[in-house]
């Protein structure tokens, strides 16, 4: 819980994910076993090093969450600035937000919304400001940092900060004893503006290998047949696509095997379209890829019940059976095998009993 409470506590937006850059390189500074690279766009590669020539498992989250960028100060108390994400025009009029720079925090108010080719999404704001912000600080609605009220954690920003707190947690528990499979974490940048540093990752490859196994890891709009409390989600796709099936059936098959194991251990299976993540876009350049979320509610801070900005907020037990899978796939990644091989071997035998009453 502690990954969770620090990294959804940090300042992040599309194109400034300075602050939570500097923390994994924190993380993996106290790790001697990891190893830390960078590609030309900023994305970051933790390595679980192995020896084994088997293909690596890959965690993959975004470190952006819609949110704001100085641009400018038109006068001593008057901001500019970009928004980047989508949030609905009609919920950040009058909103009140906080900016972070050099180490201070600075709060303010939204008093103009100017909204883009898509008129249903702001591209600028003007922002009533107590004091001087310098260009290029990020700034995110003022939702509070990380805290647990009634089984529930709320913060102001958890997709994606919760899955990528997921995901150190997971290779945290693995360093000091590491799995067969190679594993590693790969944290994006600008996902929320159309998955810019996933398509970079993917079209100069200086962090992937063609052979990985990608698991993107988010947290999705909640929907009604995928409700919180009743375990982590395989996410067998999203709006745009379905992802690879034999990935989704080994998923499944670890989770149904970790639940007969651990009573306390909660999965659903569902496909989740409030959005579309970072799987389809592996997927459409040709790597074999799956998924794994938790159910958000106020989706990108829009509380639709009340028509107003809200913080996000996800199950506690949750978020922590999805590290539990992920420590789980990880431990067990030399058991996948490709093509619904072990489905197949299934059907077969059954066959093979009962082909002579056809």
């Amino acid at each position: 819980m502690n990954f969770l409470h620090e990294v959804c506590s940090l300042p992040t937006a599309p194109f400034a994910e300075g602050h939570v850059v500097a923390y994994v390189e924190r993380f993996v500074k106290a790790r001697r076993r990891l190893r830390l690279s960078h590609d030309k766009w900023g994305n970051l590669l933790i390595e679980l090093p192995s020896k084994s020539k088997r293909p690596r498992w890959v965690f993959a989250a975004h470190m952006d969450h819609p949110g704001l960028i100085a641009s400018e100060m038109l006068d001593a108390r008057t901001l500019r600035a970009d928004f980047r994400g989508g949030v609905l025009a009609e919920y950040v009029e009058d909103e009140r937000v906080r900016f972070f720079h050099n180490g201070e925090e600075t709060t303010g108010t939204i008093t103009e919304v100017i909204t883009g080719e898509d008129r249903g999404y702001p591209s600028e704001v003007v922002v009533r400001v107590s004091a001087p912000i310098p260009p290029g600080a990020p700034g995110m609605f003022d939702q509070g940092e990380g805290r647990v009220k009634g089984g529930k954690f709320y913060a102001r920003a958890i997709d994606d900060l919760g899955g990528v707190a997921g995901a150190l947690a997971m290779i945290d528990e693995l360093h000091a004893n590491p799995p067969e499979s190679p594993v590693a974490v790969l944290l994006t940048r600008a996902e929320e503006e159309a998955f810019i540093g996933a398509i970079g990752a993917v079209l100069t490859p200086q962090l992937l290998k063609k052979s990985d196994r990608l698991i993107a890891i988010e947290c999705s709009a909640m929907q009604p047949y995928a409700p919180q409390g009743a375990g982590t989600i395989i996410r067998v796709g999203d709006r745009t696509s379905i992802f690879n099936s034999s990935l989704t059936y080994h998923l499944t098959q670890v989770a149904a095997d970790l639940a007969k194991a651990d009573k306390s251990f909660k999965y659903q299976r569902a496909l989740m379209p409030g959005g579309t993540c970072e799987a389809s876009v592996y997927d459409a350049y040709g790597y074999h890829a799956g998924s794994i979320c938790v159910p958000l509610g106020n989706y990108h801070n829009m509380d639709r019940e009340k028509q107003k900005i809200g913080p996000e907020y996800i199950d506690v037990t949750d978020w922590k059976n999805m590290v539990k899978l992920f420590v789980e796939l990880a431990r067990r990644g030399h058991t996948y095998e490709e093509g619904l091989k072990p489905f197949r071997r299934r059907i077969e035998k059954r066959f093979k009993e009962l082909k002579g009453l056809l």
